[in-house]
């Protein structure tokens, strides 16, 4: 319903939210967020977010972080956005564990914890949270704060990908061309190039340009065309 009527929906959503349905005042939050079905009031998600939050919805506490962490209807502050996710996080939602652990790996709002962030990032790929399991791999991979495990941090990037998380896909592709195995690269690349956001295809872009392999440097091509792409559409949607 909400794809085929947005604004039907968000009324009923609405209409639901008031009458103090949880489900429906975290996904009010969330629409009145990203602007889907209903215009596009920042603060006002916050404030449902907090309500829901509020009556223990874990999601909604988790994007009480991500509007704290960003600025999206408050002013931005790392510190409260960490204290967000540390109670969802502590309650077993694999987005604020993924969302708590990216703060301590980059020492933003908390002192940074590689220790801490490779525990949340193994709780929450091991709960099937397909970003984690990227990052997972790269620990292992680097075998930073962790014995180095090429073989396990290969199959989390395998993972990730088979999960649909962009840069799990590009992980796992750019192990696929260093086998040797480029069709099996490019078909990765391919899913990367359709789900990536504007940060990861200008990074992305680069790193496929340094590649010895010239149908993988041939790729950087659709990457920069999906880039500009993306930056001449609307921002992004707000998610988890």
């Amino acid at each position: 319903m909400l794809e085929e009527s947005p604004a039907r929906a968000a009324q009923a959503i609405l209409i639901a939210a008031g009458e103090g349905v949880l489900e429906a005042q975290a996904l009010l939050g969330q629409i009145l967020l990203d602007g889907h079905g209903i215009a596009q009031d920042q603060p006002l998600a916050l404030r449902w977010f907090e309500i829901a939050a509020g009556q223990g919805h874990l999601m909604a506490r988790n994007m009480l972080g991500r509007c704290h962490e960003h600025g999206w209807g408050c002013a931005a502050d790392a510190s409260a956005a960490a204290g967000h996710y540390r109670i969802a996080a502590r309650a077993g939602l694999d987005w604020a564990m993924y969302n708590f652990a990216n703060l301590l790996a980059t020492g933003r709002g908390v002192a940074a914890d590689h220790l801490q962030a490779l525990d949340l990032y193994r709780r929450a790929a091991e709960a099937g949270h397909a970003k984690s399991m990227n990052l997972l791999g790269r620990y292992l991979e680097e075998g930073q704060v962790c014995r180095q495990d090429l073989v396990a941090a290969h199959d989390w990037y395998r993972r990730s990908a088979e999960g649909g998380d962009f840069r799990g896909q590009f992980s796992h592709a750019a192990i696929l061309a260093e086998a040797g195995r480029i069709t099996d690269a490019l078909h990765w690349l391919d899913k990367a190039l359709v789900h990536g956001n504007i940060n990861f295809l200008r990074v992305a872009s680069e790193a496929l340009l340094a590649s010895p392999h010239a149908k993988i440097r041939a790729m950087a091509g659709a990457y920069r065309q999906r880039l500009c792409a993306l930056e001449t559409e609307s921002p992004a949607l707000h998610r988890p």
